[in-house]
This record gives structure tokens, C-alpha cells and sequence, in this order.
């Protein structure tokens, strides 16, 4: 199956070059906002975000009068990103000094580090790691004026829930208010894996948001061109199929499904078993670094694995292995379960090969960002997904299908973070040509308030998010409902629910801004001398007569849907409609207001109203939109 996704980038090197201070691109723009009291760090895997805290910490304990900073990661593994580091020798002011007795994220019992958490809060030691589950348990022994000048830095922030339950969410709101703390919040997915937001709005109004893309990251490396983000579908058991995409000439991570799922077959060991066993024969396994030595089968080559799924002293063997991997030739395949996720650095991986809808956007993008380090051993870098194929004989069809649209779902969001940056600006006459980064757009809303912009500049990708994990969009988007529907009831209605506090002159311009910026970044180009045409609605267009009216009636998502009709048998494409169909989403009075212009048209060129039994889809929306509408008259005639 061809890539759903597939981005080309310039190589220029910006994002890995260091200025006077040792510092990238993305750790000098954190760098810029380092006197802000709260700050929230959005930048991707690989941009260098805890060297960034590093800098930002320093800073604030040696010239902004903060007494102490307390670094929280979500597991242990991820610790050893915040180790000792000679920054002097780059040309920063300090080094960044951990003292081992202040690094928590060690083997060991939640109780002695809470004691040991407690005790460096009490006397003069200056920074500390610990895991999110430490910092947790010490707090409920502590009172919120003990972090006073302190800095809290929160890594993978999106484990933060505005939910009244979380530990982790109440703790940052206790420290805000009762206070004077300061806050470093970092992570490469702002949004969670759910509906629940990170932080309440309040609270996130407080911020200053430092946002780096991942266009930014990924054009500026040395060595990466390309990455691609593609699916392919098995029948019966994933293992049967596994070998079809899984090449050994290529470094890789398998993630295997969680043995609660469809696709398990609820043994995750044999799975491992089975995998090497298609792979070659076990020569043997290294007894100090645990790695598995593998007979590849067509050429007798070794294959050299990691197995992360066992539950044994190997692990942590296996693990430490993996911590001082200095050459590509030291490893050649990872096999994990519910680790090498986030915050795990192998920056040779090249495919990221994953089994199953994995629960969440959040934890894909996660995965897909071990593949995306630059590396002088690779061109390019490959996610795939291996994902069940809806059978209609199944009982578990509707669970497969809707597996299936939220694995495409997030390739379209994916596609949006991954692509390049417009500005989008008003035409206001027929010679107000688009310069270089920027698109002219007739009738076109620029922002008028600072909240627009600011929103537009720190949360667009956010947005996309919290639209593409909305299930009546999922079900809207293979195309059963009219885009205008889609771009002018839908999408405005989440970002009222997103930014309560936004005027409807407001949400218009967020609107306009979300559907052009999806529209746009996942449209088909050409050029033709100095000018660049961009394809809608089946032709291509001079992206100079671009007017807001043609963009809001075109489904920005679609292209990938058609890219999958033409992967999958017609019976499995029917299977997916009809699952859909099953639930289909009830009509509103705003989408049937809107779809009533729509309906007479239908009428004066066919001569007929619409079917509601047509096998066009969009024909049938407005036949069911036209028996809702005449059930509300006969309502009000009662």
C-alpha cells in the first residue's frame, strides 16, 4: 500500500547548527523566553527540549534568584536526558551538575525517594530528577510553600489532565496558585490521547508558549530527506503478515499490540518468539548486553535484537545496552511492548513498525518520533502501521472499522504538523499577487485580536487535534457529509468548546484559519512557469484566485480516504461505509439550514428532490436532511 503521507525536506541544517552558547534553533528561541514565570515548551522528539531546560534552569538559578530545580519525567528510562553535561565547553556561563544522590530515576522503591525527594527540598542541594510518580507521592507529604522560588520543570506534559482526578493535574494547579513557583512545561504532543484537555483555560492563559514545528525540525537536519507514514492491512492474525513489511536491512522498532487488544493474540512472549522465528534462527544471546544474535534467514547475515518485552533481569540489561549505543552496526531491531516510546533516544532507527491502533494520536506521534532523528544512516524515515482489515463475517467489524479511521485519522494530522508553514493574508485587489511563504485568499478573515493571533501562532496544530479525535468528524470525513457542513457547523462547534471565551466574530476567524491551513497543506500542487496551481474539488486551481467560498467547499481531510479506496478490496471499502452508515450522526437544525440552498439546487437541475436511498452519499444527507426538515414544519404546524 502506498504512503497516506510522504514529505520531502531541504536539508538545510539550521535545526542542528549550534551558536556561541552550544545552543540549536529551537533551544535559543526557549532560550529568548527564559525570564517567563510559566512556560510551555511545544517542540518535537529529537529538537533537543531537555538541553533547552537545562539552559532555561541555569539561568533562573543563578540569575533570576530561583532556589532549586526539580525536573519530573514520566519514567525512569527518560532520566538519563537530564544527566550531568558540560555546557561550558560549548560557551554556556555553567555546566548542569545532577549530583547521583539527587538522580530518582533508579531502580528502587516509590518510599526511599520520596524520603530522598523530601530531604533535598530541606537542605541546599540545587537540582533533582525524579518521575512523575515520585514527585506525586512527595507532594502529598508536603505543604505548596515549599516550592516557593522553586522551578518545577514537567516533561512529556501531556501526561498533565485538566480531569478534577489527576494527581498530576491537581499538583500544578496546587503549585500555581499557593506558589511562587516557576514552571517549565516541555513536550513534543501538546494534546492528550483523549477529549480531556492538558490544562483548563485559565490556567493555560497563563503561559508563555514557545512552539518549534516539526517542519522546522525535520527541514533543518543534516541527513533525513524524507519521511513517509503508511498502513498496511492484515487478514486473520498480524503475525502471519508481519514479514511483508518487516525489512531487516533496515534499523527498526516493532511495537506490539497490548495483549488487551483485538489484535493480540494474548501472548505477547510468543509473539516475540514467533517474530524472530520469521526473521531467522537464534544463534545465540549476548550474557552481558542481552542482545539477541540472529541467522537471518536468506543470507545466514546476523540480526542483532532487543527484546523489551520479556519481563526479566534482561530488560534492564538490555536497556542500559541501549543507553551507550555509539554505531548504527550495534543494533539492528527492537522489539518493545509498552516502552521506546516516548523519550527513548536510538537516533539510527529508520521504520517505526507498529501493530494495531495504538489507543491514542498522542502515543503514535510518540512512536513516530523514534524514526525521526537525524542520522548519517539514513535518507529516509518510514512509520507503518499494521492494522487489521474489517471483515464483515466478524463480530468485532464496527471495533475494526473504527480502528482503521482512527489509524488514518492521525496520518491526516500527521500530514498537517509535518508540512510547511503559510501565512495566509486578505486579497484585496486582483493584483495582490502571494509572496514567498504566504497565500492570498479572497474574502479571507485575517485575526483581529491578539487572542486570534496568538492562538493561531501557539495552538493550530492543537486545534487540528481535538477535531480529528472528534467522532462525529471521523465518520464525517470519508465523505457521507457535505464539506460545508463539515467546515461551517462542525469545526466551529469544537472550537467554541475549546476557547469558551471567544466572540463569534472570533471563532470565524479561527475557523477560517483552521480549514484554509488544512486545506491548503494537504492539497496537490503544480507549477507552470511563475505560476502555482493547487488541485480542488478533481481540477487544479491558480493559487492566486483562491476565495474563502471554494476552500470551505472542499473536505480537508479527504484525499487520504480516496488514497485508501484504492488499497483496499471493494468489499472491504462497503464493509467500512456500511459500519459507518450504522451510526450514522444525527442531523442538526444548523447543518439542515445549511444544506436547504443546497437541496432546491438539486431540485431545479434534476427536476427531483433527493433520494435518501441514493448510493450517493452526499445525495443522501440531503434526502435525510429534507424528511428532518419537513418533520420540523409539521412539528410547528401542530
Amino acid at each position: 500500500m502506498p504512503n497516506i503521507v510522504e514529505v520531502s525536506y531541504g536539508q538545510t541544517g539550521e535545526s542542528t547548527t549550534t551558536n556561541s552558547q552550544g545552543m540549536r534553533e529551537m533551544q535559543v528561541r526557549a532560550y529568548n523566553a527564559r525570564d517567563s514565570q510559566y512556560l510551555l515548551l511545544k517542540a518535537p522528539p529529537a529538537s533537543g527540549k531537555s538541553r533547552a531546560l537545562m539552559f532555561l534552569a541555569l539561568d533562573k538559578l543563578y540569575k533570576q534568584n530561583i532556589r532549586k530545580a526539580i525536573i519530573a519525567v514520566p519514567e525512569r528510562s527518560i532520566g538519563s536526558s537530564f544527566s550531568s553535561k558540560k555546557l561550558s565547553e560549548d560557551g554556556f556561563f555553567a555546566d548542569w551538575v545532577v549530583e547521583p544522590h539527587n538522580n530518582l530515576c533508579t531502580p528502587g522503591g516509590d518510599g526511599s525517594k520520596v524520603q530522598a525527594f523530601i530531604r533535598f527540598m530541606e537542605g541546599e542541594d540545587r537540582v533533582i530528577v525524579c518521575t512523575h510518580a515520585t514527585l506525586r507521592f512527595a507532594f502529598e507529604a508536603m505543604q505548596e510553600e515549599m516550592f516557593n522560588d522553586c522551578l518545577l520543570a514537567i516533561d512529556e506534559f501531556h501526561h498533565v489532565s485538566a480531569d478534577e482526578d489527576s494527581k498530576l493535574g491537581f499538583l500544578l494547579r496546587s503549585v500555581m496558585q499557593k506558589s511562587t513557583a516557576h514552571v517549565v512545561a516541555m513536550t513534543g504532543s501538546y494534546f492528550r490521547g483523549d477529549s480531556v484537555p492538558v490544562l483548563l483555560p485559565e490556567d493555560e492563559a497563563k503561559f508563555t508558549k514557545v512552539t518549534y514545528n516539526y517542519y522546522e525540525q525535520l527541514n533543518g537536519y543534516t541527513h533525513l530527506k524524507s519521511l513517509g507514514i503508511g498502513y498496511h492491512f492484515y487478514q486473520n492474525k498480524y503475525l502471519t503478515a508481519i514479514g511483508d513489511v518487516l525489512d531487516t536491512d533496515k534499523k527498526t522498532i516493532i511495537h506490539i499490540p497490548t495483549p488487551r487488544s483485538g489484535e493480540s493474540t494474548q501472548d505477547k512472549y510468543q509473539e516475540v518468539d514467533r517474530i524472530i522465528d520469521t526473521i531467522g534462527t537464534v544463534e545465540f544471546q549476548d550474557s552481558s548486553t542481552g542482545v539477541i544474535h540472529v541467522k537471518r534467514k536468506h543470507d545466514g547475515r546476523i540480526i542483532k535484537v532487543a527484546d523489551l518485552v520479556h519481563d526479566s533481569k534482561d530488560r534492564d540489561r538490555i536497556m542500559g545496552y541501549l543507553r551507550e549505543i555509539k554505531s548504527p552496526e550495534d543494533l539492528d531491531l527492537i522489539i518493545a511492548l509498552g516502552m521506546a516510546k516516548e523519550g527513548f533516544d536510538w537516533s539510527f532507527c529508520e521504520h517505526a513498525l507498529t501493530v494495531g491502533y495504538r489507543g491514542s494520536l498522542t502515543e503514535i506521534i510518540q512512536i513516530i518520533g523514534r524514526c525521526t532523528r537525524d542520522s548519517s544512516n539514513k535518507k529516509h524515515a518510514q512509520f507503518t502501521n499494521l492494522i487489521a482489515q474489517p471483515d464483515a463475517q466478524d463480530d468485532l467489524v464496527k471495533l475494526a472499522v473504527n480502528n482503521m479511521l482512527k489509524a488514518i485519522t492521525c496520518s491526516l494530522l500527521m500530514e498537517q504538523v509535518l508540512a510547511p508553514v503559510f501565512k495566509f493574508k486578505t486579497k484585496v485587489s486582483e493584483d495582490d499577487t502571494s509572496g514567498p511563504g504566504e497565500v492570498k485568499i479572497g474574502g479571507f478573515r485575517e485575526p483581529s485580536t491578539k487572542r486570534v493571533r496568538d492562538i493561531i501562532d501557539a495552538d493550530l496544530n492543537d486545534i487540528k487535534a481535538r477535531i480529528l479525535q472528534d467522532d462525529q468528524i471521523v465518520k464525517a470525513l470519508p465523505g457521507g457529509i457535505d464539506p460545508e457542513v463539515i467546515n461551517k457547523v462542525m469545526i466551529p462547534k469544537i472550537i467554541r468548546m475549546a476557547y469558551p471565551d471567544l466572540s463569534d466574530d472570533e471563532v470565524e476567524e479561527v475557523r477560517q484559519q483552521v480549514v484554509v491551513d488544512s486545506v491548503v497543506k494537504s492539497g496537490e500542487y503544480k507549477e507552470d512557469g511563475d505560476k502555482r496551481f493547487i488541485k480542488m474539488a478533481g481540477k487544479f486551481i491558480n493559487i492566486d484566485d483562491l476565495h474563502i467560498d471554494l476552500i470551505d467547499r472542499i473536505n480537508p481531510f479527504q484525499a487520504a480516504f480516496e488514497i485508501l479506496s484504492k488499497s483496499v478490496t471493494v468489499g472491504v471499502l462497503k464493509t467500512i461505509k456500511e459500519a459507518i452508515e450504522a451510526t450514522r450522526i444525527a442531523i442538526t437544525d444548523d447543518e439542515a439550514v445549511l444544506l436547504w440552498p443546497k437541496i432546491k439546487e438539486f431540485n431545479r437541475i434534476n427536476g427531483r428532490p433527493p433520494n435518501p436511498d441514493s448510493t450517493d452519499a452526499l445525495e443522501v444527507r440531503m434526502g435525510q436532511a429534507l424528511i428532518f426538515l419537513r418533520n420540523e414544519r409539521r412539528k410547528e404546524g401542530l
